[in-house]
């Protein structure tokens, strides 16, 4: 089900207005705190919650009635970010295998209106984003996988994206992973020869030998490499937390580091398919 596709019948009839904000809504919104808990204490036995419990440092529950500690019910009881944040992401993670509660959580993601969505894995969270964009980068990630010549590609995109779009994102994980990713899948086209080569050294054999590559897509001013030169270049220069000095390090932003890593499936996707090759 697509959040917000189908617009309410009082809505479709004329007779109220479209909410002003009905989506998507980050946290735990009121409207899903209850059905949140109630999948919580569903997906779990004591067994299961007490090694969450113990994580997360959240106490048991001790009470004359029971003669042990209950660990599920402090879980299910949790709300706003750390319900979401820690308890749910670490369900999901600690059941993994159980595809249906995934299943379950992700639909009821979905009719909440949820920023956020069960990730491709079934063990975790990740932020949402466009079906279209979310495929084609998973598309790449197959196709550097697939492609020996990519190295590590794939696991360095894959790395990027979780670090982007996860629950507890990290910019500054993000941006490098995307350049290890493009780093992986350029350098059997560009520096076959240099086992040390980065981002920059790669920037610099374009420079110098223009001639000896070429790209898929034309170029108004008759230089095939540029398009490919630009991205890089951009992507590489992006990155404010590379080096330190005496000046205050900057770590990139959450935005940024987002951009990089669409650059990077993009700068990937070329590489492993083909758009850029070495001239013979």
């Amino acid at each position: 089900m697509t959040t917000g596709s189908r617009p309410r019948f009082s809505v479709r009839i004329g007779l109220a207005a479209a909410p002003e904000h009905d989506g998507p809504f980050e946290d735990v919104p009121k409207h899903l705190l209850a059905p949140l808990q109630g999948w919580v204490a569903d997906s779990l036995d004591e067994d299961h919650a007490r090694p969450i419990c113990l994580r997360l440092r959240i106490p048991a529950l001790t009470d004359p009635r029971y003669r042990q500690p209950q660990y599920k019910l402090p879980l299910a009881r949790t709300v706003g970010t750390q319900l979401l944040d820690d308890v749910v992401d670490e369900v999901l993670r600690v059941r993994a295998a159980d595809e249906w509660e995934a299943m379950v959580l992700g639909q009821m993601l979905d009719d909440a209106g949820s920023a956020y969505r069960v990730n491709e894995a079934g063990d975790g969270l990740e932020e949402r984003v466009t079906p279209a964009v979310r495929d084609a980068v998973r598309q790449t990630i197959t196709n550097a996988a697939a492609g020996p010549a990519a190295g590590s590609a794939a696991d360095h995109l894959a790395a990027a994206w979780q670090a982007a779009y996860g629950r507890s994102p990290d910019p500054v994980r993000a941006y490098g992973e995307a350049i290890k990713a493009v780093e992986s899948a350029a350098q059997a086209v560009i520096q076959p020869n240099h086992p040390k080569a980065t981002l920059g050294t790669m920037l610099g054999e374009l420079k110098g030998a223009r001639h000896k590559f070429t790209a898929a897509i034309p170029s108004p001013a008759g230089d095939p490499i540029a398009p490919a030169e630009a991205m890089m270049r951009a992507l590489w220069e992006g990155q404010t937390s590379r080096h330190g000095a005496q000046t205050a390090t900057v770590p990139e932003t959450l935005d940024a580091a987002r951009a990089g890593v669409h650059l990077a499936a993009a700068l990937v996707q070329w590489f492993v398919s083909g758009v850029v090759v070495r001239t013979p």
